[in-house]
Formats: C-alpha cells, structure tokens, sequence
C-alpha cells in the first residue's frame, strides 16, 4: 500500500506535533520499557566482596550473596530477566565447570531459585569460554581447532546441569553448528522440555567484547580469535540462515550481537521470524558511553536512552544491556 502524501508546506507542518514534551510523547513511536530488559550479571567463585571491572563502569563481579541482594533490588525495579555469567576460580581444557553441579552459576541459579522464585526469569548462558584454559568457546582438536561436534556434547551436559539448577531460559552462546537442536533434545531426554532457549543465533566476531573479557578474566590462547566460528561481520544475509536453522532446530527466541552495529540485522530478523527477537547491547556500547562521558565529550544518559530506544525502534523485543539498572531507575520510573 503506498503511503498518501500529506498536504504541502504551509499547511502541512510536522513541527506542531513536537513543540512540549507531552506532545512528543503522546505521538512517540518507539516506548523502551523496563519489562523489555535483561540484566547480565555476573558472580565469580571464591571472592567474598564484589570486585570492580575496570572497563565496566558500574558493573562489579558478584559474590553468591551480593548476587542475590542485586536480584533482588533489580526485581523491586521491574527488571524481570537476569542472564548470569561464571567466572571459576580453575579453569580446565574442556570447561568442566560449565556443567559441573557445583560450578559458580549452578549455584548461583539454586540460590536465585530459592529466593526469587517464578518472579524473575534466570537465564543462564551457556558457552565454555569463561571455563576454559584456552579462552574458546569449545573444546580443541589435536590441532588446536575448536572441534564442533565434540563441543555440541559439553553443551549438552551444561544445559542440563542449569537446567536442574533452575534455569528457566538458556541461552547458547558458542555459535557452534547444531548446538540448539543438541540442547533440546538433551533437555527433553532429562525432562526439561519447559526450559526455554534464547539462541545466540548472530553472534559476530565483533571488536566490541574486550570489556566483557575482563568481566570473566578470559584470554584467548598464543593471541588467537572466534573469526571460525562467529560470524564475519560483513555478512547480513548469513545471520538469517543461523536464525532459521535455530529457529528449525527448537529455538524458543533469537538473538543478534552486538546490537548498534547491527541493527540491519535486527530489522532483517524482526520481518523475517515470528519468535521473540532479542539483541545485546554489549560491553563495548556500554563502556563507550561512559568513557565519552566521563571526559564530557557527550550526555551519558541522554546517549544511553538514544542507544535502547535505536535497538528497540530497529525491531529487538528484548534487550540484554548493562543500562538495566540505570534504566528502571531513571528513565523508565517516568
């Protein structure tokens, strides 16, 4: 259908319908709610104070216990979905405790479970990075290649592993071929049928990470990089083949990452699938935030809302972002 022109300038003035503040958001298009929010968190073994991330301005590796006291405050603010990440005090070649029963996030889960219930969505992600000796998202062949179908079995005993720690969303991280349709069916073999995948399903092999690194003390090996198993970032047509195939395989919801680069890809995901589309808004977007506006070369807040409302206005449902807290309680108490 094509759109009817409007009426010539100077009856036809578009600025009338901007002119207060109530105005504008009477006609707003695009509302970021703090409902359509998902707080990463993350809770490092045998710490027992929370420790700064440098990079991350505002962002602190957790304890057990901090852990549950910052749910806690995130849910009294509306926030309804945390994603956790582990950073163990041993690392191993396979990333054993990914899906170690007494690994840091599967306890984590049973005690967020205890406390909070059905009331808040925990979402674990479920990759072997922060696990491994090696820093790769799976375990490694004997020419030090990431060895896809092996990996797809370590994928499997950690999602169960969440899952029975109390999981009700995991989320696939490693972009390894297959692993959604693994996950399922290990989860449904274990009678997890009613645990929820959230796919990494456009994961780029982005320069936006480095802050994450440093949230779960990962390096990759003699200086290597995900570029065999993330996605090239010049390929837009290539993500909807990942979404499809997760989609195929049992993919409850899709995620692109990051998100400011990508919102393209967004879009392209929102017109083409009918599931919930999620984007991250990830720790490079972040942490560039608060640097330029720790040397006053922009507004930090006014920038943060632009960035959520650009990733909500490109089509993402949910989104994954570090502004979480700062959202629910600035912005979204409005």
């Amino acid at each position: 259908m094509t759109p009817m022109p409007g009426a010539p300038f100077p009856a036809d003035r578009p600025r009338r319908l901007r002119r207060t503040a109530a105005l504008r958001d009477l006609v707003a298009e695009t509302t970021v709610r703090t409902s359509d929010l998902i707080a990463p968190l993350f809770v490092r073994e045998g710490i027992t104070e929370p420790q700064s991330i440098t990079s991350l301005p505002g962002v602190v590796q957790h304890t057990r216990e901090s852990l549950r006291k910052e749910v806690a405050e995130l849910a009294d603010l509306g926030v309804r979905a945390v994603v956790l990440f582990g950073v163990p005090a041993r690392k191993d070649p396979v990333g054993s405790g990914a899906y170690d029963p007494e690994g840091i996030v599967q306890l984590a889960l049973a005690d967020l479970r205890g406390d909070v219930g059905d009331d808040v969505v925990l979402i674990a992600d479920l990759c072997v990075d922060e696990y491994t000796d090696h820093g790769h998202c799976g375990v490694l062949d004997d020419r030090g290649d990431v060895d896809n179908d092996a990996t797809l079995e370590i994928y499997a005993k950690a999602a169960v592993a969440q899952a029975r720690a109390g999981a009700h969303v995991v989320a696939p991280s490693g972009m390894m071929d297959g692993q959604v349709g693994r996950i399922r069916a290990a989860l449904d073999a274990e009678g997890f049928d009613h645990v929820a995948i959230l796919a990494y399903s456009a994961k780029y092999a982005s320069g936006l990470y480095g802050p994450f690194r440093d949230a779960v003390d990962v390096t990759i090996a003699g200086g290597g990089d995900r570029k065999t198993y993330q996605q090239d970032w010049r390929n837009a047509r290539e993500a909807l083949r990942e979404i499809d195939a997760d989609i195929a395989q049992g993919a409850d919801m899709v995620m692109v990452k990051p998100a400011l680069a990508y919102l393209d890809v967004i879009r392209a995901a929102r017109e083409r699938v009918d599931v919930p589309v999620a984007a991250y808004h990830v720790s490079g977007e972040y942490a560039m935030i608060k640097a330029a506006a720790a040397n006053g070369w922009i507004d930090g807040d006014v920038v943060a809302l632009e960035h959520l409302t650009a990733i909500k206005r490109a089509g993402a449902d949910l989104i994954l972002t570090y502004l979480a807290r700062w959202f629910a309680e600035g912005p979204g108490r409005a």
